[in-house]
């Protein structure tokens, strides 16, 4: 396990963020299963820009900084007794719900952080770097290819056995109606409409509000309890 001091500074504190966040919850706790590994992720995105991996360290290191202080924030939101964003809403709600299996729980909390907070931390970045959505697109798809080693950790470490997974379960019906490559797909056009939208806040908020409560409906579906 790499130290925080050894990632870039700004990753470091989000993974020790992380890292605090998985001391301190219950193992069966519908927040930390997501934590668990979404913190594996984020390390793996350290590591890779302390290698040089990424064209454009900086911008990539600001994309993940921005992506994971939004839920990060929802986080606090929670623990403050704020509303957090909707799109988070369902799986604060269900966090310790003895009917959710946790491999739901992972996809919920995928969902609300690629679904809504990745297209909001791209024009973040923007905003920050002073670039376009076009100038981060290398960044944007080695970061996701990232993601795709975690939705491949949920399945490897969260997926029942095939004698439990039949056809007729119901987590077999969640699990394809869910895919992460649509989810960044959609989290990309998100992006651009919402900078394009930049000029016209109002529009702009609109769009960004309808977004997160379109994340959150399906966050709602993708945790719905289910039985043994």
């Amino acid at each position: 396990m790499a130290h925080p001091e050894q990632l870039t500074p700004a990753v470091g504190t989000v993974v020790s963020r992380m890292r605090a966040l998985d001391a301190a919850l219950d193992a069966r706790d519908g927040v930390a299963v997501f934590n668990r590994l979404y913190l594996t992720v984020t390390e793996e995105v350290g590591r890779h820009l302390d290698a040089g991996g990424f064209p454009d360290a900086r911008a990539a290191a600001t994309l993940d900084v921005r992506f994971a202080e939004r839920y990060l924030r929802a986080v606090d939101a929670a623990a403050d007794g704020r509303r957090p964003p909707a799109c988070w809403r369902p799986l604060f709600q269900f966090r310790g719900h003895r009917g959710v299996r946790p491999l739901q729980f992972a996809l919920a909390g995928i969902n609300a952080h690629i679904g809504h907070d990745l297209a909001l931390a791209v024009v973040d970045t923007c905003h920050g770097l002073g670039c376009r959505p076009a100038d981060l697109e290398d960044e944007f798809d080695r970061v996701g290819d990232l993601l795709v080693a975690l939705e491949e950790r949920v399945r490897e470490e969260l997926m029942p056995g095939p004698d439990l997974l039949q056809v007729a379960d119901p987590l077999t019906h969640l699990l394809g109606a869910w895919s992460l490559e649509r989810a960044r797909e959609a989290a990309w056009s998100a992006a651009r409409a919402l900078w394009a939208l930049r000029a016209l806040p109002e529009l702009a908020g609109e769009f960004a509000e309808r977004l997160d409560a379109a994340v959150g409906f399906a966050g709602r579906m993708l945790l719905t309890p289910l039985p043994d």
